[in-house]
């Protein structure tokens, strides 16, 4: 067949040509063409029947149905506070050391205190618990201010140096840069590194033992085995909260540490807190 012939039969194109190859002006199939338009069509009932079209800044058009996602959600929530108001109860009104012992409480407050642990306490501790420079690991068995039920309820209610509540946890390390030289503080390091099994300067280790008996013993114990009254760690088991390296131990020895952790009293249901408590108490290190 000549080309003439089969020019002849080519459809009409579109008059668009790429490097010689043109685009044919075919019609679209109707199958697609009815999909299209139902699209549009249904696009068009949506946003007359559901919120859509953001025309101020106090929200979009609410649809002639009145939906409201917000509203949904705040349903749900509510119709789940309802089916568990009566646990819920329970939990808030037996001694927190009782809350293990009863297995229907247990499984609640497990389930709701990882959600809690997970919206408000995950950001600092880790999703894991497991936490990170400054924020304690909630998994072991170390605890700075004690890990029974009791204690982490407590810590949780009022935290840890918070300012706002009067019942907090509270202690201060004094700034040993104010009142010691720097050679005396590096024999502080040597000595702290020494009872924690750490490669160390003897000599200089033998003299900071004297200057940790006259500064630091009052807090951390005459072994340096901490004490939960003051929230003073323990310096012999090589867990530590910001590093045991000499680098960190002069900085902390030096200008001291100060974290805060906020109090959850207020911000969170008495419920929320005990759950919490549980289950950071289940989470292998609670005494």
């Amino acid at each position: 067949m000549s080309d003439k012939k089969m020019n002849d039969q080519d459809p009409n194109t579109t008059g668009h040509s790429w490097d010689g190859i043109e685009e044919f002006d075919n019609p679209l199939p109707r199958w697609w063409l009815w999909t299209f338009y139902a699209s549009i069509l249904f696009a068009i009932v949506w946003t007359i029947l559901y919120p859509a079209w953001p025309i101020s800044t106090k929200g979009a058009t609410p649809g002639l149905l009145g939906y409201s996602s917000r509203a949904a959600v705040a349903a749900d929530i509510e119709r789940y506070k309802k089916a568990n108001a009566a646990v819920d109860k329970k939990l808030t009104t037996v001694p927190v050391d009782q809350i293990e012992k009863d297995p229907e409480l247990l499984n609640y407050a497990l389930n709701g205190g990882a959600a809690v642990f997970r919206t408000w306490c995950a950001q600092c501790h880790g999703a894991g618990a497991s936490g990170a420079k400054g924020y304690p690991n909630l998994i072991d068995d170390d605890w700075l201010w004690g890990g029974t039920i009791d204690d982490i309820y407590t810590t949780v209610s009022h935290g840890i140096r918070y300012a706002s509540d009067e019942d907090t946890r509270d202690s201060q390390m004094p700034v040993f840069g104010e009142i010691l030289e720097p050679a005396e503080i590096q024999q502080l390091v040597q000595y702290v590194r020494s009872i924690s099994g750490q490669e160390h300067n003897a000599a200089a280790a033998a003299a900071g033992k004297t200057l940790f008996a006259d500064n630091c013993a009052a807090c951390h114990g005459e072994d340096g085995k901490g004490g939960r009254e003051f929230g003073a760690p323990n310096l012999t088991d090589q867990i530590w909260l910001y590093g045991g390296d000499v680098a960190t131990l002069t900085e902390t020895i030096t200008n001291s540490r100060h974290g805060v952790m906020p109090a959850w009293a207020g911000r969170l249901t008495e419920s929320q807190i005990r759950q919490v408590a549980v289950w950071v108490h289940q989470q292998g290190g609670g005494e």
